[in-house]
């Protein structure tokens, strides 16, 4: 009865779990997969409530490629919550009024800081000017010994050197590029030119010669 409200419901669909118990009133679960009772995976997209056989190739959920180019024929079991299943797993997706022992009620801290230079500066509330490698968060790892992560995004003088400089480069190539065009168009329209003087010079003798004989 209290897992009625599951049944026929797809993967990633939303269901109340007021009906699992009086604690868990309030509380809003997405449905993220499951296992049937042989250990079979549930699949998104496959809009049943069995198992069925599929083709898997390299990409594709519930499968691991372990040659390349390598397909299987595996069985899986559909998206569609049934009484046959071993194991549902759900997300939390909105907190009710009572503390879940375990999942809700302890807070814990996140081990490691921001690393973006950006997410640094919303973190800390920093302006364009100040120096973001003043306020990155250094994790201990004993009494002498502390780390910090290496800042991600970071616009550094020698950053904007580098940048200008391939920007150089590349403007540099450009000209370079259309001087060898100008030159080669140039040559060009030059053998052109020599090659009709030529053929009008042979012209005129073959004409030459006609009148002679």
């Amino acid at each position: 009865k209290k897992l009625l409200p599951f049944f026929d419901k797809r993967m990633a669909s939303e269901v109340p779990g007021d009906s699992l118990g009086d604690e868990f009133k309030g509380y809003v679960f997405r449905i993220g997969g499951g296992n049937d009772k042989q250990g079979f995976p549930m699949k998104q997209g496959i809009l049943c409530n069995h198992r069925v056989r599929l083709l898997f190739k390299k990409g594709m959920s519930c499968y691991r490629e372990r040659r390349s180019g390598c397909r299987k024929r595996k069985s899986v079991r559909g998206c569609v919550v049934g009484p046959d299943l071993a194991v549902l797993h759900l997300v939390l997706v909105k907190k009710g009024a009572e503390e879940i022992p375990g999942l809700t009620d302890d807070n814990k801290p996140r081990r490691l800081g921001p690393k973006r230079a950006s997410n640094i500066r919303k973190l800390f509330g920093l302006e364009k000017k100040d120096d973001v490698r003043q306020f990155v968060v250094r994790r201990e790892l004993n009494e002498k010994k502390k780390k910090a992560p290496k800042i991600q995004r970071l616009i550094t003088p020698s950053l904007l050197q580098r940048k200008r400089y391939f920007k150089a480069l590349t403007r540099k190539r450009m000209e370079a590029g259309k001087q060898m065009k100008a030159d080669y168009m140039k040559r060009v329209a030059e053998y052109r030119q020599e090659q009709k003087e030529a053929r009008a010079a042979e012209v005129a003798k073959k004409k030459k010669e006609k009148k002679e004989t």
